[in-house]
């Protein structure tokens, strides 16, 4: 199973970017996908998550209402879409698939993607 995420770069504050992540190689729908993200010096934390059929999504509260999570099931994708950039967005994402739970927790996820970074300048 592989994860191909898309979409980072240069952001000023209060720019919009858009993340996608394909999932290749795996014929099982995952329950839950989702974004987390890494800043430089920092954990790994989580930042929204969305469940099989999207009806249930799940936000840090450090980016409710800026940040919206999404996914296609067809396509095999999920997306972030990022408004309202802040200078404490920058990091670097990681999109996560989850067969059984709604990739909410590190413990639990069971593929990663590649990062792509996310730099805003205040």
């Amino acid at each position: 199973v592989q994860l191909q995420a898309s979409g980072g770069g240069l952001a000023q504050a209060g720019d919009s970017l858009r993340l996608s992540c394909v999932v290749s190689g795996s014929t099982f729908t995952f329950y839950g996908m989702g974004w987390f993200r890494q800043a430089q010096g920092k954990e790994r934390e989580f930042v929204a998550s969305c469940i099989v059929n999207g009806g249930l999504t799940y936000y840090a509260d450090s980016v409710k209402g800026r940040f919206t999570v999404s996914r296609d099931n067809a396509k095999s994708t999920v997306y972030l879409q990022m408004n309202s950039l802040r200078a404490e967005d920058t990091a670097v994402y990681y999109c996560a698939v989850d067969r059984n739970y709604d990739a909410r927790s590190i413990d639990t996820v069971n593929y990663w993607g590649n990062g792509t970074l996310v730099t805003v300048s205040s």
